[in-house]
């Protein structure tokens, strides 16, 4: 039988040729049906995730509480409960700071306008009319009546993403529950399908992950307080309307937003602050920037290096890429998965001395008030030993016989060029100083040594 012609003569298409073609086309299929079945199951993916942060956030606690006795079911929705009420507490202070603002900036509009304009022009020198903008706003037809009728429309829709954001909080609390309650049971059922080796290197890996997240929500937590109680002291102070709101507002945003955090939390109290007085928001300006260098530079280092040692460069660049995957939820997450992450590195591999060069030099960090002591001591402080002293610098009368100690004298200091015969009178030398073993027959001349005759003290 005899093979048919073809385009590239006689010979015929290899058989693998089909079954490649076959098998691109059914992995492309399966591609996109797994890119459609990924899509579908994204939130799910999203809640399972802030479900296992909030678990490994509660598990210390947990387990603190069923040392003492506590089943672990009772003590997981005793912290779950009391989660949920400080972020209700949370929100509902948050909402009815809006709602008030809102209702109440509706309802003194002229008075507000009036005030803003007179600060602007007698400020700015600017020449604005406030009657015009009265109307402006007014007005019918003007853009910020349509605004507000834009707006009217999108109530429902407001409704219905609270509601789906409310079932979404009841299903991260549902899947945390038992992720905490079934801990033990779910670690067991894990490690019993791995050798011993594996099931050591599993529970250390649970357990840092553990401590690291643990760590930085508890962390956070204790600087959202303190962050709170400042800026509640300070707008309760000046007067600010809704201060426990506000102050709520700028602790909580402040420290569980990444990178944007700060700026938002105190944008709003300044705002609402510059609607009343625009002299008070730049006292709240300034105490916002006061606070954050007080936290920067007092009340982070000392919290984060029993929490979380994270440096702040890794900690930014993790939370961007969170925020870069996820949104606002990867944002949160990043940071925590980049400190577990650092901490497994710096566990795994080998270790090797490092050569002391001016680029591997760590010069150790001095408080400030020894940093002042060195100053003062010197002005040159750092430079070459040589260059910091000179003959001329010190006198007699500077040094005195208790600043120096024997221990800070060794042999090879002293050269016998340094010492003359009018240096030491007899009164300087005792018995007690001298041992046999310090004198050689050499080191005395002959001539020097006394001889006794017996008569009455003379030589």
């Amino acid at each position: 039988m005899s093979e048919r012609p073809t385009l590239f003569g006689t010979q015929r298409m290899p058989q693998w040729v089909w079954k490649g073609v076959a098998v691109f086309w059914l992995g492309y299929l399966i591609a996109v049906r797994a890119d459609s079945f990924v899509d579908r199951l994204y939130g799910l993916f999203i809640l399972l995730l802030v479900s296992l942060f909030l678990s490994l956030a509660i598990e210390p606690g947990v387990n603190r509480l069923a040392r003492r006795g506590w089943r672990r079911g009772t003590a997981t929705a005793v912290i779950l409960v009391g989660v949920l009420l400080a972020f209700l507490v949370f929100v509902i202070a948050v909402g009815a700071l809006v709602g008030q603002q809102v209702a109440d900036l509706l309802g003194n509009s002229e008075k507000y306008v009036n005030r803003t304009v007179s600060f602007l022009n007698d400020t700015f020198g600017t020449h604005i009319n406030a009657d015009k903008v009265i109307i402006s706003i007014n007005d019918e037809n003007g853009a910020v009546q349509r605004f507000i009728k834009s707006q009217q429309g999108k109530v429902v829709d407001l409704s219905v993403a609270a509601l789906g954001l409310l079932v979404q909080g009841l299903s991260v609390m549902l899947f945390t529950f038992y992720m905490v309650a079934d801990g033990p049971k779910l670690r067991r059922s894990i490690c019993s399908r791995l050798n011993p080796e594996r099931q050591r290197r599993v529970l250390d890996t649970w357990e840092l992950a553990i401590e690291k997240t643990g760590g930085y929500l508890y962390s956070r937590a204790l600087l959202a307080g303190l962050s709170s109680l400042f800026h509640w002291i300070v707008l309760q102070s000046i007067g600010t309307p809704a201060p426990v709101a506000l102050a709520l507002w700028v602790g909580v945003v402040s420290q569980f937003l990444p990178v944007v955090g700060t700026y938002l939390a105190g944008a709003l109290p300044v705002l609402v602050t510059f609607i009343d007085s625009p002299t008070k928001a730049l006292a709240v300006l300034i105490a916002v920037l006061i606070y954050q260098q007080l936290e920067n530079y007092l009340f982070l280092p000392r919290i984060t290096a029993r929490t979380m040692d994270l440096h702040p460069a890794v900690a930014f660049g993790s939370a961007i890429g969170g925020a870069a995957v996820l949104g606002a939820v990867g944002a949160v997450l990043a940071i925590p998965g980049a400190a577990m992450v650092q901490a497994l590195l710096s566990n795994t591999g080998e270790r090797h001395e490092v050569i002391e060069t001016d680029l591997t030099t760590i010069v150790p960090r001095r408080r400030r008030h020894a940093r002042r002591a060195a100053r003062h001591q010197h002005p040159t402080a750092g430079a070459d030993d040589e260059a910091l002293v000179s003959p001329t610098d010190v006198s007699p009368t500077d040094v005195s016989p208790t600043d120096v100690s024997p221990t800070d004298v060794s042999p090879t200091d002293v050269s016998p060029t340094d010492v003359s015969p009018t240096d030491v009178s007899p009164t300087d030398v005792s018995p007690t100083d001298v041992s046999p073993t310090d004198v050689s027959p050499t080191d005395v001349p002959i001539d020097d040594v006394p001889i006794d005759d017996g008569s009455d003290g003379n030589p």
